[in-house]
This record gives structure tokens, C-alpha cells and sequence, in this order.
């Protein structure tokens, strides 16, 4: 399948990379993943990405909707009343898929709005039972960013973590910083003739981030309403607490587990919701961040900005320190 340009996008700068940053690259999904890693050891290094890319295509024969005998596609043929047993890194996605579904009020729905809710998740038996016929899952809002954590995770596993893994520039995760840096160099990007080539640029570290959008001729629908969304582009941030082994609520268990995963989720329900709605959210969790690219006709009509942002103070505004929501116009095309 031929790899195509995301709508929307977060870009690694080769400055903001260090020049012992190393690359390694593996095309699955429909798009390409990368690991840029900085170790003294180029061929450790480069056991350890191959290692994290294993991970990538066994997650991608379990998940895909598109190879008929995934986990997703054998939960999708599913009659009334029937069940199938599933990976538990298949089970772990459904579950966190249906906890965002909850937490957007069902703006993010893998089911696309087929009926998440009639799915019953038997979690300690690995097993995915239907209560009706006609349920169809698409994991193309989380799964990628599923892919990211996971492969993440192996990096950290072998002490790889002067690392940026993301899958085809939409899903992103930083660890730590590259030697002589505060963060990896990221830009926030909408490759669109009436949008600015770059409308935030930020630093991260331990940080996930999502970017999602539309092309000209094709439509997001809200799976509440089955309604077409007009929004053009929307990113979602979020900062990784570090591991911690106590007592939490489901919310930070799985922000310390499956950062990239949240993100992707989020910004693929900022594509829905509204402003307001997203801002309520920023609010309830602080360590979340959203920026939501205005349709080009109500720009216009308003006369304000291209990009609202909602979050943490946006650091292009100096001295800013007001409560969500925070307003900016982005930088001039360069």
C-alpha cells in the first residue's frame, strides 16, 4: 500500500535531533515508524529498534481490520452471541479504547458507531463475546499510538531511552532528551494551501503526541451523530508521569502505560468535539494540551486566529500564564 502524507502532522527537526542521533525505520501500517535513538553502541542500538519493529508487526497481524484474520477482523464477523479469544495486547487496546470512548462522551469510537457498548470484554479470559451482530471495529484512531508505547517500551527495556519513536508522523512519543538538548525538536504542521507550514513548534521530553486531520474530499463523521465534522486538523499532547507501581485511577494507570495511544485517541476526538468540550477536558486534566485548526470559512468570518489553543500556557506567547483557554495566531508560512 502506497504510504501517504498525513493531513496533520508532527515533525521531528533534524537540529533539535543532535548529530549522534541515530535512525532506524520499518513501513507497517499503511505507513512508516521510526525510532531515532541516541546510544554509543550503533549496533546495540540498532538490535534494540529491530527488537521494538518485532513488536510493530505482531501488533499489526493482531490489530489490522484489514488482514482478514486479525484479532479485529475475527471480532468484527462475530454473530449475535458468538466469542473469539483474542492476544492480550489486543485486549489491552479494546479496554483503553473503551475508557477513551467514555471519556470523550463517545467522540472517539472505535465501533464508528456500530455499537461499542454491545461488545462484552472478558477481560480475564481474553476473550471478546457479541451481544448483537454487526459490530464493525477500526483501531486506525489508537492503534498506531498503541504501536508507539509498546515499542517504547522495549526500548526502555534494553536502556535505549535517549529516544523518539512515532508512527508515520501522526502518532509521537519522546523519552528522554538527546545529550546537550532540553527536548526533541518538534513542529506541528497542516500541509494545506490556506494554513501556515508550521503552527507550533515545541520541545519534548517525556512527552506523546497526537496529530489528526482531513484531506479535501474526505470527511471525519461524528459517530454519534453520523454527521460529516468540518474541522480541518487537531493535536493532542500529553505529558508521561513517571512509572509508578501504587494505587491509581484508570485514568493515570493507563497515561503512564500507553501515553502515545491516549493522545492519538484524544486528537482524534478534538476532531469532534467542540471547543468548549475540549477545553472542559484540557481542564480536568491538566497534563493534556489541544490545538484545533479552524475551518477556513469561520476564520474569516470571525476574523481570529487559525489555531486555538487550549492547555498550558502556549510558550509562542511570552509571559503567558492565563488558565485555559490561551489564543494564538501561528507563525507566518516560512
Amino acid at each position: 500500500m502506497r504510504e501517504r502524507e498525513p493531513a496533520a502532522r508532527v515533525t521531528v527537526a533534524d537540529e533539535g535531533r543532535g548529530p549522534a542521533a541515530r535512525r532506524f525505520a520499518r513501513s507497517a501500517m499503511a505507513t512508516v515508524f521510526e525510532v531515532h535513538c541516541v546510544h554509543p553502541d550503533a549496533g546495540y542500538a540498532g538490535q534494540a529498534a529491530q527488537e521494538a519493529f518485532a513488536v510493530l508487526d505482531r501488533l499489526e497481524r493482531e490489530l489490522s481490520r484489514f488482514l482478514p484474520n486479525s484479532d479485529i477482523s475475527r471480532i468484527s464477523a462475530l454473530r449475535a452471541g458468538d466469542s473469539v479469544g483474542v492476544s492480550p495486547s489486543t485486549m489491552e487496546c479494546l479496554a483503553l479504547a473503551r475508557r477513551m470512548h467514555a471519556a470523550t462522551a463517545g467522540a472517539f469510537d472505535v465501533s464508528i458507531g456500530t455499537g461499542l457498548e454491545r461488545l462484552e470484554l472478558l477481560e480475564d479470559e481474553l476473550t471478546v463475546r457479541a451481544g448483537s451482530a454487526g459490530v464493525s471495529l477500526d483501531l486506525g484512531g489508537i492503534g498506531k499510538g498503541y504501536a508507539v508505547d509498546r515499542m517504547a517500551e522495549v526500548l526502555v527495556e534494553w536502556g535505549v531511552e535517549r529516544a523518539l519513536v512515532h508512527g508515520g508522523f501522526s502518532s509521537v512519543l519522546a523519552l528522554e532528551a538527546p545529550p546537550g538538548h532540553d527536548g526533541w525538536s518538534l513542529s506541528l504542521s497542516a500541509p494545506s494551501a490556506d494554513t501556515p507550514a508550521v503552527l507550533a513548534r515545541v520541545s519534548a521530553r517525556r512527552r506523546a503526541f497526537s496529530a489528526s486531520g482531513t484531506r479535501k474530499g474526505a470527511h471525519i463523521r461524528d459517530p454519534r451523530t453520523g454527521l460529516a465534522v468540518r474541522r480541518p486538523a487537531a493535536w493532542a499532547a500529553l505529558d508521561v508521569p513517571p512509572p509508578d507501581d501504587g494505587p491509581a485511577e484508570a485514568w493515570t494507570k493507563d497515561l503512564a502505560r500507553s501515553p502515545a495511544a491516549l493522545a492519538e485517541s484524544l486528537s482524534t476526538a478534538f476532531m469532534i468535539l467542540d471547543a468548549s468540550s475540549v477545553a472542559d477536558l484540557c481542564a480536568r486534566h491538566p497534563e493534556v494540551e489541544a490545538w484545533l485548526l479552524l475551518e477556513r470559512d469561520a476564520r474569516e468570518r470571525a476574523g481570529g486566529p487559525a489555531v486555538v489553543h487550549f492547555g498550558r500556557p502556549n510558550p509562542a506567547e511570552p509571559g503567558a500564564d492565563a488558565p485555559i483557554p490561551s489564543w494564538h495566531q501561528p507563525p507566518d508560512r516560512r
